[in-house]
């Protein structure tokens, strides 16, 4: 089967999405249902809270500005821990304290791409954030993220300390907004075909063959 066209997926995402962590688990399972279908992923950036400054707010803040109180989050929060637990994860919104700007996280997915790590990237510092109520603000946290998963902890230190890639990153965010996107996750199938929201592995995984053999039957003609 290597002589298919390999389908181009972007998934547009961001780290303190809860749904963006439920999808990305069942994205990953989609793809082990089509194992033979070859397909180039990509992670893209979105920021969710474009509003919060680079520096972080409290938790407390942002969820009284989000959604007017945090007693009023904690019902939507267990409809998310419940779909989480369902896909094997853990989320624990009581243990978050902070709430980041999420650009350095995007950096490091971006820095991480460049190494074939970018999903391991984006895995851990989802784990830190909703399972382990990491402060993703703090330098040394992402420092020590990043060498979690085989990046160079004193470049990593280095680059985060300047805005290299920041305008790029913005740039690619911005560029999703433009295109329409203000739901994540948002799967891209071939540039194309945009499927919106954590939806079921075996739903994604039709989109992805579906896709697939379109793309391939136009390459034959």
């Amino acid at each position: 089967m290597s002589d298919l066209k390999p389908l181009r997926l972007d998934i547009v995402s961001d780290v303190v999405c809860p749904w963006c962590y439920i999808g990305k688990h069942r994205i990953e399972d989609a793809l082990k249902l089509v194992a033979d279908v070859p397909v180039e992923v990509h992670w893209r950036p979105f920021f969710l809270n474009n509003w919060v400054p680079r520096e972080g707010i409290s938790r407390e803040e942002y969820l009284t500005a989000k959604f007017g109180s945090v007693d009023a989050y904690k019902g939507i929060a267990g409809r998310v821990v419940a779909a989480a637990n369902e896909e094997g994860l853990t989320y624990h919104p009581e243990l978050v304290k902070r709430q980041p700007n999420t650009i350095d996280c995007h950096r490091l997915i971006h820095w991480a791409e460049a190494r074939g790590k970018a999903a391991e990237m984006k895995q851990r510092l989802m784990e830190l954030y909703f399972r382990d109520g990491g402060d993703l603000t703090d330098t040394n946290v992402l420092v020590q993220a990043a060498a979690d998963v085989g990046l160079d902890a004193d470049d990593v230190r280095k680059r985060l300390a300047t805005d290299e890639d920041v305008a790029l990153v913005s740039a690619q965010a911005q560029e999703a907004s433009e295109k329409g996107i203000s739901g994540v996750p948002t799967f891209v199938f071939a540039q194309k075909y945009a499927v919106s929201g954590a939806q079921p592995a075996e739903q994604l995984a039709r989109a992805i063959r579906e896709v697939s053999a379109e793309i391939n039957a136009q390459a034959a003609e």
